[in-house]
């Protein structure tokens, strides 16, 4: 406990989780990976709570959690991204070869 309160409190973890969120959002996470960003914006939540609350410990974890589901919520949102943009482009193409009386490729 002695050890504990002389811990600094975790704001590089935090502003890193802060940061990851950021990220996750400007990828419109909100809208491809909603409950991720709920859980890494929750999770930032707890992790300032408990940083008011001198629980260090608690606060590193949590931080550390809220930057992970952030980053997963990136990711995610990402991949839905680059996913809807192979879909654009096969039906380009599709379009292309039918303009062009090719036959489409399966």
């Amino acid at each position: 406990m002695f050890a504990a309160a002389r811990t600094p409190p975790p704001t590089h973890e935090i502003d890193a989780a802060q940061a990851a969120i950021l990220r996750a959002e400007s990828a419109d996470a909100d809208q491809y990976a909603p409950d991720a960003l709920l859980r890494a914006k929750n999770a930032l939540t707890q992790a300032q709570a408990a940083v008011a609350a001198r629980k260090t410990a608690d606060a590193l974890g949590l931080a550390q959690l809220s930057a992970a589901e952030a980053d997963y919520a990136h990711a995610r949102s990402r991949e839905a991204m680059q996913r809807s943009q192979v879909s654009k482009r096969r039906a380009e193409i599709n379009d292309l070869r039918k303009r062009l009386g090719m036959e489409t490729a399966p």
